[in-house]
């Protein structure tokens, strides 16, 4: 299996995506979920590399188009989301993929 290096006693936040393609799309009514070993209620949202109100909720429905990222207590930022409004879109499921692996690409309108 593939396991993500950090830090020895770092911890990264998981970012996750529903529905699971990347980049997300806002017209798919697309939901964040911040998850981390942070206590319940200590979530940072953070859009377009600024701290964003939409704090203390581990979870929500993207409104506006823009580059998502978030950290709970004791753990890391996690890696960003993009969230689009194009009226085209190339899209990729939102998991690792390592090289030699066989993906489904979706071009949506």
């Amino acid at each position: 299996g593939w396991c993500p290096l950090s830090p020895t006693g770092a911890q990264t936040t998981q970012l996750l995506v529903q529905p699971p393609w990347r980049p997300a799309v806002l017209w798919d009514r697309v939901t964040l979920t911040c998850q981390g070993s942070g206590t319940t209620g200590a979530t940072t949202w953070y859009k377009d590399e600024q701290r964003w109100e939409q704090e203390d909720q581990d979870k929500f429905v993207v409104i506006k188009s823009g580059t998502y990222m978030c950290d709970t207590y004791s753990t890391r930022l996690s890696s960003p989301v993009r969230v689009v409004d194009d009226w085209l879109v190339l899209q990729v499921p939102a998991r690792v993929l390592l090289e030699g692996d066989t993906v489904t690409l979706r071009c949506r309108s």
